[in-house]
C-alpha cells in the first residue's frame, strides 16, 4: 500500500506536468487538457490529505472538484469549438489581440 509521501509526490508531478503543458503549449485543446492534469493532481492531495487525517473533507472536496471540473470541461470544449469555427485555428496567439 502506497504511503502518504507517494500520493503527494504523485499528485505534485501531476500538477507540475499540468503546469508545463499549459505554459509551453499554444494550442487551446492541450492547454485545456493541461489544466484537467493540473485537477487530478489537486484531486490525489486532496484525498491523500483526508485519509491521512482520516475524515473524509479531502473525498468530499474531491467530489466537488470532480464536479467542477465536468463542468469546466463542457464549457471548454464548447469554447474550443466555437473559436475554431471562427477563425479555423486553435493557436492562442490568434486570439491574443483583441479588437477596438
Amino acid at each position: 500500500m502506497p504511503g502518504m509521501e507517494q500520493h503527494v509526490i504523485l499528485g505534485a508531478v501531476l500538477f507540475a506536468l499540468g503546469m508545463v503543458g499549459f505554459l509551453a503549449r499554444r494550442n487551446l485543446i492541450v492547454m485545456f487538457l493541461s489544466t484537467e492534469i493540473m485537477f487530478q493532481g489537486v484531486l490525489i492531495n486532496l484525498v491523500a490529505m483526508g485519509r491521512l487525517h482520516r475524515h473524509l473533507d479531502g473525498q468530499v472536496f474531491a467530489l466537488f472538484l470532480l464536479v467542477i471540473a465536468a463542468v469546466e470541461a463542457g464549457l471548454a470544449l464548447g469554447l474550443v469549438v466555437l473559436l475554431y469555427r471562427r477563425k479555423h485555428s486553435l493557436d492562442s496567439e490568434a486570439w491574443s489581440v483583441m479588437r477596438g
